[in-house]
């Protein structure tokens, strides 16, 4: 059976992702493509219903993204959101004006004669805004169905065809409601299934492994983290026979890190995986190396030679696996225009072109909180479901300047402590990343009647959604003094702790 799905035309929107997110929490696959994804496209997709999403533009705007009348012509139930209603109504004959009312941040509607967007919302609503320009004019054949306590038009839609436009955002959780106004379009309005899960992606995503491998081995570059974890072990149970894992001991993870993902990955894997130590190699490229970017490029370098090495091993391997995120697909297909670099991506995109293999990416469909949920489907334990983000470069990135084997060991300790405390406390769980970082300054500090001069470690922890933006943890002042005493007294080479409180931006979560 074709997989049920939404289709969602990005017009620029913050929220875009948010949207897709709402559609699976709700049993229905969703899928994001730009606003100008061919009509013909669209056609062979097939989907049950299309969300347009919001925008920063205004519809008056020089080379605004409009369109619609093709949209319109195909039949699927549609709904305009924010910008997305803007411009159906733009383009159906109404009036959009950008007026002197502007709706940012929380606002209320009324309710205006029965809805099926709407069906079971109270007469009064909590919403979110976020526009200046608004519609003061439907066209004909349209209704208005909600407006807000400024008087601007909150929800439209069309009288005999399945069009529908809110010009609040349903899907972000300030929106209280939000969950039953998507629920309706997905069930009411597309009359869609449901039934999406994790289960069912883990059957289909098997049947298309095995399919794939039937010509040739697949390797993965196993590293401990969630998405290569999944990843891996998805491929294996889908075609045991047709994977090696390879685990590279690159001698900058984290303190046992190491033996940790080989007593979880080794008695599911057996002689399919692999494990290579290979830190003095790392750390001797690193020597006398501060540059970030630079540590960054010689990690990669390295990490492809040792994988090269174990790849001529096996003759008939064809396909390399990565643990790819449908957010890392959006981001390279966007068509918004070139990103500033911040700093080289630490995944292995170079294997493919330096090796000759086809890629298969057995997670490109999925958000970072539905791969853990497959995990969970798969078996993989929690303490792998649920690891902070880990650079692929290690600790080489957490530590600022030169990477030596004192400094790696130093911050191990370092970071060791501040894991444990945050999982004692029940930390762990409830923040989103959490690490140590090394300076390259040393402090004046007394021990005992001793005087030292030793380094400065920093703590850093940040909540997001999404990892695009993020605030510090306010983590309590005694469970960070706690934490600052056990290192000062059970880390050598350590004698002053700080605590970042800057947010991102305009910081990057992790120092280099």
């Amino acid at each position: 059976m074709k997989r049920e799905t939404i289709l969602i035309l990005d017009f620029g929107s913050q929220y875009t992702q948010l949207i897709a997110r709402r559609c699976r929490e709700e049993g229905v696959f969703s899928w994001i493509e730009p606003w100008d994804y061919p009509l013909e496209s669209i056609r062979a997709m097939a989907p049950v219903g299309v969300v347009l999403s919001g925008g920063p533009n205004s519809v008056y705007a020089v080379g605004a993204p409009v369109r619609w009348e093709d949209l319109a012509a195909l039949g699927f139930p549609l709904l305009g959101i924010c910008y997305g209603l803007q411009a159906m109504m733009l383009r159906e004959g109404g009036a959009v004006e950008a007026g002197q009312v502007r709706e940012y941040g929380r606002a209320k509607i009324e309710r205006r004669g029965s809805s099926r967007l709407l069906y079971g919302l109270a007469e009064h609503e909590p919403v979110w805004m976020s526009h200046g320009d608004h519609t003061t004019k439907l066209p004909e054949g349209w209704k208005i169905t909600a407006v807000s306590d400024a008087g601007l038009i909150a929800a439209v839609e069309h009288l005999q065809k399945p069009f529908y436009g809110v010009q609040f955002h349903p899907e972000v959780s300030h929106t209280p409601s939000g969950d039953k106004i998507i629920h309706n379009f997905l069930y009411r309005i597309c009359k869609a299934r449901g039934g999406w899960n994790m289960a069912s992606y883990a059957e289909e995503a098997a049947v298309s492994i095995r399919n794939r491998l039937k010509d040739g081995l697949a390797i993965c570059a196993l590293s401990g983290g969630v998405d290569s974890s999944v990843a891996t072990t998805l491929v294996y149970k889908a075609a045991p026979d047709k994977l090696r894992g390879v685990f590279v001991d690159n001698g900058l993870l984290r303190k046992n890190e190491a033996q940790e993902v080989e007593a979880v990955f080794k008695p599911r894997l057996g002689e399919a995986l692999k494990v290579v130590k290979a830190g003095s190699e790392f750390l001797a490229d690193l020597r006398g190396v501060a540059e970030p970017e630079k540590k960054r490029k010689l990690i990669g370098h390295r990490f492809i030679e040792v994988f090269k090495n174990e790849a001529r091993r096996f003759s008939d391997a064809k396909y390399l696996v990565q643990g790819t995120l449908y957010p890392d697909v959006i981001e390279s297909a966007s068509s918004r225009g070139p990103a500033e670099v911040i700093k080289t991506h630490h995944n292995v995109g170079g294997l493919p072109q330096e090796l000759g293999f086809e890629l298969i990416e057995p997670l490109r469909d999925l958000f970072k909180d539905e791969v853990r949920r497959l995990g969970r489907e798969l078996g993989l334990p929690e303490s792998i479901l649920m690891r902070h983000p880990f650079p692929g470069p290690g600790l080489a990135v957490r530590i600022i300047g030169e990477v030596t084997l004192e400094a790696v060991k130093i911050l191990q300790e370092v970071d060791a402590v501040f894991s444990e405390e945050l999982r004692a406390e029940g930390w762990y769980e409830r923040v989103s990343q959490a690490f140590a970082a090394l300076l390259p300054v040393k402090s004046v500090g007394v021990m005992g009647d001793s005087r030292t001069y030793e380094q400065v470690a920093v703590l850093r922890s940040v909540d997001t959604r999404d990892f695009m933006t993020a605030d510090f943890s306010p983590l309590p002042h005694a469970f960070l003094a706690r934490v600052a005493s056990r290192i000062a007294n059970e880390v050598r080479g350590v004698n002053r702790v700080v605590y970042d409180i800057t947010s991102k931006p305009p910081a990057t979560i992790e120092w280099e």
